[in-house]
């Protein structure tokens, strides 16, 4: 793992820099049972954002081309990769051959009452399931969790206390934000819908994954420059 932030270098550049989102900031002491994550896209957005992965400035990654919008906040785990760990896991739980690591930090949707305006913020969230979904031969699971303290849904601890249709919201968004209605074919699949201890497990292994490939903070500038 990265130098402990109480390090004089990680002090200075605190003070002098913004905290990268996916590398500078911690996920949380209480992981995988509280998290912190950070939001790239609210329900409003028709802009599909996404962070650079070398400056940690929120870009845009494309126009929605269709009417379909995130129906939750949309971000990222911050110090997580999904790589050998969670491919292993996403493998053996679908059932599947061969499956590789999508190579991102690991997504997350969280559910709340409130509306943002606007996403590039950091939340406290309680995990409470996930989506094992497959995009071409790479694990790209979708971790859902509820806001920490949310008046509707921050007692949730599990996916069965969410209506299964807002589930099902949620699966068509995945399944479909990427393709044009004339698409006769999808390269992506949702296999299950998983629980809150199997999302614990894909959290565990996307941060074992991340100090593997990021193991100290020489390494972490050397990958950030390409």
């Amino acid at each position: 793992m990265p130098e402990s932030k109480s390090e004089p270098l990680w002090d200075l550049m605190g003070l002098l820099f913004k905290a990268h989102p996916w590398h500078g900031v911690p996920i949380g002491d209480e992981m995988p049972q509280v998290l912190t994550a950070y939001i790239e896209v609210v329900p409003s957005d028709t802009i599909k954002y996404e962070i650079d992965k070398q400056s940690g400035l929120l870009k845009v990654d494309r126009p929605q081309r269709y009417s379909n919008v995130c129906p939750a906040l949309y971000g990222l785990v911050p110090q997580t990769y999904c790589a050998e760990k969670v491919a292993e896991f996403s493998a053996e739980r679908a059932g599947k051959g061969r499956i590789e690591g999508d190579h991102d930090p690991l997504d997350i949707c969280v559910l709340s009452e409130k509306t943002f305006s606007r996403g590039d913020f950091l939340v406290e969230v309680i995990p409470i399931g996930g989506l094992r979904m497959i995009d071409g031969n790479e694990a790209d699971d979708k971790i859902i969790a509820v806001l920490k303290g949310d008046a509707s849904y921050g007692d949730w601890r599990e996916i069965e206390s969410s209506p299964a249709s807002l589930v099902e919201r949620l699966k068509h968004y995945f399944l479909t934000y990427k393709s044009s209605p004339d698409d006769s074919a999808t390269t992506c699949e949702i296999t299950h819908v998983y629980g809150r201890e199997e999302a614990y497990e894909v959290i565990r292994r996307s941060h074992d994954d991340y100090a593997t490939h990021f193991g100290n903070l020489e390494d972490m500038l050397t990958a950030l420059r390409g």
